[in-house]
C-alpha cells in the first residue's frame, strides 16, 4: 500500500509542478520508483509516465506552441539529446566524483552535476535580477540554447530546467511558453528514449502495469489542476516562481541531493 500511495504521491505532486517550473515529474518520480524496483525498472517506469504525460499536456497546451521557435530551438534539441543519451556512458566514466560534508551531513556529487547546476543558476539570476530582466534572447541563440538543452537532458534526464532557464528568456507569451515548452519536451523525450531503449530493456519485462497505470492518470491528473491555475497565473509571477525553483533545483542537484 505505501508504494502506491508514494508513487502516485509523486506522479501527481510533479506533473503539477511541471506545469509551473517546467520540471518535477522525473525529479520526484525517478526516487519514488526506486523504493520499490531495481534501477533498470525505475528508469523504464518513469521514461513510460513521463513521455505519456507530455503527451497529454501536448493536448492541453499544444495548440499554443510558436512554431518557428520549436523550428529553430526544439529542432536543435533533437540533435542535442541524441549526442546527451550517446554520450551517456562515455562521459559517466569522465565525470570528476566529489563528496564533502556539510551542516553534519554527507553529500556526493561530480562534476557534471555542478556544470548544470551553474547553467541553471545563472539564468535563475538573471530572471530575478532587476537590472536584466528586461533582456530578451536574441533568436540567433536558440538553437545553442536547444543543442545544450537537450544534451544534458540526454545526458542526465533532467532536460525541463534548463528549457524552462533559456525559452523564459525568448520573450513568447505566456501561453506560447507553454506550449512551445511541452512541443520541446516531447520531441526530447521521443529522441532520448529511443537511444535509452536498448540499455534498459531489462526493465521493460519487468514493469507493474497496475502501478504505471496509476502513477500515470495520477500525473494526468497533476498535469490537470496546474494547467487550470497557471492560467489564472499572470507571466511575471509565472517567472518568477520558475525562477526560485531554479534556485533551488540547481542547488539541490548541484549538491547530489536529487
Amino acid at each position: 500500500m505505501f508504494s502506491y500511495f508514494a508513487v502516485v504521491s509523486a506522479a501527481l505532486g510533479g506533473a503539477f509542478l511541471s506545469f509551473f517550473c517546467g520540471f518535477g515529474l522525473g525529479t520526484l518520480l525517478l526516487p519514488a520508483f526506486m523504493l520499490f524496483f531495481p534501477a533498470q525498472v525505475a528508469i523504464a517506469a518513469t521514461a513510460v509516465v513521463h513521455m505519456a504525460n507530455n503527451v497529454f499536456k501536448l493536448f492541453l497546451v499544444g495548440k499554443h506552441a510558436h512554431w518557428p521557435t520549436i523550428r529553430t530551438f526544439g529542432l536543435a534539441s533533437v540533435l542535442g539529446a541524441l549526442l546527451g543519451a550517446w554520450s551517456l556512458t562515455l562521459l559517466s566514466g569522465m565525470s570528476s566524483q566529489l563528496e564533502f560534508s556539510l551542516l553534519q551531513h554527507d553529500f556526493q556529487t561530480d562534476s557534471i552535476r555542478i556544470t548544470i547546476a551553474v547553467i541553471i543558476l545563472s539564468f535563475a539570476v538573471i530572471e530575478i535580477s532587476p537590472a536584466l530582466n528586461q533582456i530578451a534572447l536574441s533568436s540567433r541563440w536558440l538553437p545553442l540554447g536547444g543543442v545544450v538543452s537537450g544534451f544534458f537532458g540526454g545526458l542526465s534526464g533532467h532536460q525541463g530546467a534548463l528549457r524552462s532557464a533559456f525559452l523564459m528568456r525568448s520573450g513568447l507569451s505566456k501561453d506560447a511558453f507553454m506550449g512551445t515548452r511541452v512541443v520541446c519536451a516531447c520531441l526530447v523525450d521521443v529522441s532520448r528514449i529511443s537511444i535509452y531503449a536498448a540499455s534498459i530493456s531489462a526493465g521493460w519485462s519487468d514493469l507493474r502495469l497496475d502501478l504505471l497505470a496509476l502513477a500515470t492518470l495520477a500525473a494526468f491528473g497533476g498535469a490537470w489542476q496546474g494547467n487550470k491555475l497557471v492560467k489564472k497565473t499572470e507571466l511575471p509571477l509565472l517567472n518568477r516562481i520558475i525562477s526560485l525553483a531554479l534556485i533551488a533545483f540547481a542547488v539541490a542537484f548541484a549538491l547530489g541531493v536529487i
